[in-house]
Formats: structure tokens, sequence, C-alpha cells
């Protein structure tokens, strides 16, 4: 019965472990398509300065070398006005080419950026 416990806890573990790795290796990439294909003015964060959320969404863009531009609602009045006229839901607050996204959603960032690629090329 023991050996059988340990077992699992390994498979449980390489599995962990494996799912870990796999989220990493697929941010990357989705941070080589957003650097590739975004410019500047085309991703705003409104954020929050309590916001951890925001916090990660920073470092990750910076990191991968994504062009964006951030405001902070309780230091920037326009930039509070432009929070809740999106319905002020949540921080991070994104303006993704004109579509408003809430929370940092790699994938749904990715697909506007996509979507909008035929557009910006012609």
């Amino acid at each position: 019965m023991a050996a059988s416990h340990r077992s699992l806890l390994v498979v449980i573990a390489l599995t962990a472990g494996a799912s870990w790795a796999w989220r990493g290796h697929v941010a990357g990439k989705d941070g080589e398509l957003l650097a590739e294909r975004v410019q500047p003015g085309d991703i705003r964060m409104i954020s929050s300065e309590t916001c951890g959320w925001c916090t990660s969404a920073r470092r990750w863009m910076k990191s991968e070398g994504v062009a964006f531009s951030e405001c902070f609602i309780e230091k920037d009045a326009q930039c509070e006005e432009d929070f809740r006229a999106r319905g002020g839901m949540g921080t991070p607050t994104l303006i993704v080419r004109g579509q408003t996204v809430v929370g940092f959603d790699r994938a749904r960032i990715i697909d506007i950026i996509k979507k909008a690629e035929p557009s910006r090329q012609g």
C-alpha cells in the first residue's frame, strides 16, 4: 500500500511539474506573438496601485517586450473616469485596440490582436 501511495504522489508531482512547464512555454509563445504584433497604443492597462493581478500583468508584458501604456485609477482622474465608463468591474481593465478586457486574459488579448491584424495590414 505504501509503495502505491508513493507512486501516486510521484505521478501527481510529475504531472504538476509538466503542467507548470507547459504553462511557462505557452506564456512565452504568447509573449512572442504579442511582442511581434502589438504596436504602441494598441494596449492600455487601467490599473490600481493595490492590484496584484495588475502587477503580474505589468511584469509579464514588460518581460516579454509587449508595448503597452498604463494608468492608475488612484492617481489619474481621467483614468478613473475611463474605468467607470467601461463598467468599473475590476482591475486590470485592458483596452486592446478599442475592446475592453476585464482581467489579464492573455488568450482574449491574443484573439483580439489576431482578429484585428488583417485590417492593420491594408
